[in-house]
Parts: structure tokens; sequence; C-alpha cells
């Protein structure tokens, strides 16, 4: 904010501090930009599409790592360029993964839902022999995506004292460049860091959840569309995968009557991966830097648009 205040007057009103939730689409955020008399936007979630181009804008700033709520190719139509904040969450989507192989592996969710029903001692068991696990030091996790996040995983995975492996045809520092079943049957632990495109639509389908170890955790911190769920419900209900923690579904939501809401061996948390204030501080100090690199006439770091700024 003191980098943005030096350069200009700043009317601060961010979408997640609106009760209920409000966001913007072009045509509400043009009206907001004219009543402002403001040539700098920067939105998080709100859509930046239509009127917007219209406005004699500077700049735009979407704080996010891929833009997809703005309409990249209108503003470039326009001449604005548009910035991103590229990595803003790795460290956070990073740590969830982590979480959730922890809580799948130990049973966490089912053993605390125990303690706070009185079912300490189950089905005439006790604890020690309902949730018995194997240690995750000196398993072997696959990383499927080296990218940002990816690489952030991997180092939090090896300080676990895990075997890493990873699987990414861009990133030559990966183990595998190819044949993704090949590193799949190696791993006690997959997760998964891809950005979702046509190649990666449906990677984890049946034949790749069929690859991997007897008793392998699947986890997935980045978006459902990278795996098939009915494949990963059947390689789940044969038992032929011993769990699976999940932190998004298509269309933002899992219907409560859906097979994966009823596995105890499960966990499923709603997309909060990059949920943290560490994000929202990374994010717009990238976009705040390269605005005013932008207004001061020099090259942005992170734009995705850079042929407009000749």
């Amino acid at each position: 904010m003191d980098t943005l205040r030096s350069l200009a007057d700043v009317v601060y009103d961010p979408w997640i501090e609106q009760v209920p939730l409000r966001l913007y689409d072009g045509e509400k955020l043009a009206a907001r930009l004219v009543a402002e008399n403001a040539d700098v936007l920067i939105v998080e979630s709100d859509f930046v599409n239509g009127p917007v181009f219209d406005l004699p804008l500077k700049v735009i700033g979407s704080c996010r790592g891929d833009p997809n709520n703005v309409d990249v190719a209108a503003a470039t139509a326009a001449g604005i360029p548009v910035l991103r904040a590229p990595g803003r969450n790795a460290d956070a989507v990073a740590e969830l993964a982590i979480a959730l192989m922890f809580a799948v592996n130990r049973w966490v969710v089912p053993a605390d839902h125990d303690v706070r029903e009185g079912l300490v001692y189950s089905e005439g068991k006790i604890p020690y022999q309902r949730y018995r696990a194997w240690q995750l030091s000196g398993r072997t996790v696959g990383v499927v995506g080296l990218g940002a996040v990816g690489r952030a995983a991997a180092w939090r995975f090896s300080g676990v004292g895990m075997r890493v492996l990873s699987f990414d045809p861009y990133n030559p520092d990966a183990t595998h460049n190819d044949h993704l079943e090949r590193m799949l049957a190696e791993c006690d632990v997959v997760s998964m860091h891809a950005i979702v495109t046509p190649e990666t639509d449906g990677l984890m389908g049946a034949a790749q959840f069929a690859a991997m170890k007897p008793g392998a955790v699947y986890i997935n911190t980045a978006r459902a569309m990278l795996h098939d769920t009915d494949a990963l419900v059947g390689a789940l209900q044969a038992g032929h995968l011993g769990g699976a923690g999940l932190d998004h579904f298509k269309g933002e939501n899992l219907p409560t009557d859906h097979p994966l809401c009823s596995m105890s061996n499960v966990v499923l948390t709603p997309h909060i991966g990059g949920a943290t204030y560490d994000t929202e501080a990374n994010h717009s100090k990238l976009i705040a830097d390269d605005v005013a690199r932008i207004l001061r006439g020099d090259k942005p770091v992170n734009c995705v648009n850079p042929e407009v700024l000749s």
C-alpha cells in the first residue's frame, strides 16, 4: 500500500472483505472505475471484461498466477498491459499438500471424531489397533508438475525424509519427463501440482491409478480436472488406493451424497490451499512493484501481454 500510495490516490475495496461475497462483473466494474475516476485497476477475483476496456486504463493487475478472470485478448486489443502474480501461493499450497498427506496417512480426521464422540474404544478395539499406519519417512513421493508449487512441495517432502520423484515433460530437472506410469509405480504418495491444460485434463485416470502401488495415497491440491473422479472413487472403493486428500472439486463444490464424502480414508478441504495472509501479501507486493515499474516507464517483470508496452 505504501508503494501504491506513493504513486496515486488509492481506493481500497477488496472483494475478500465483503460479506456476503461481492464480485464485480465487467459492467459493474466499469461503472465503479468511472465513479472513482480511476485509471489503474487491481483485482483478484472480480471479472475484468466488456466495457472495462472502453476506459483509458494505464494498467490492470490481476493478483493471480494465471489471470483467468481478465479478458487478456480484449485488454491487448485495447493496448492495456495485464500484470499477474506467479508463485504467489506456492508455499501455502505446498504446506496444505503436506497437511493432507499426514491427515490421510495417520487417520487424523476419524481419530478426532472418535475423541469428540466418545468412541475411543469403538468396535471393541483400542485406537492403536484401528489407526496403525506406515511412517512416511523413507517412503517415496511422486510430484506431478514441477512448477513453483511443485518445487515448493518437493523440498518439503524431502524434509519429511521421503524420497522425491517428479514428473514434468517441460522441466529438465524432473526425474521423469515421459511415461508418467513408470514414476507412479514407485510411489507411496502421489501429489498433483500441474496446471490444467488440454494435455493435463484427466491426466490421472483408471490406468494411472492402477499403476500406483497398492495402498498408495493420492493428494491433489491443484485442480480436480487433473483426475477422473469416477476412476479415483473406483480405485478407493476397490481398496487399491489407501486414501486420498483433495482440495478442489469441479464447480467448487462436492455434493454431500458423493461417495467421497462417506470414505473415512479421504480428507476433503474446500479449495483453501492458497488461503493464507502470506499469499495476499505476496501477490500484493508483486503487483504493486510492477505497477510502479510501468508508471515509471520501466519494464514490468510479470506482464502477460508485453507486446502492448511497445
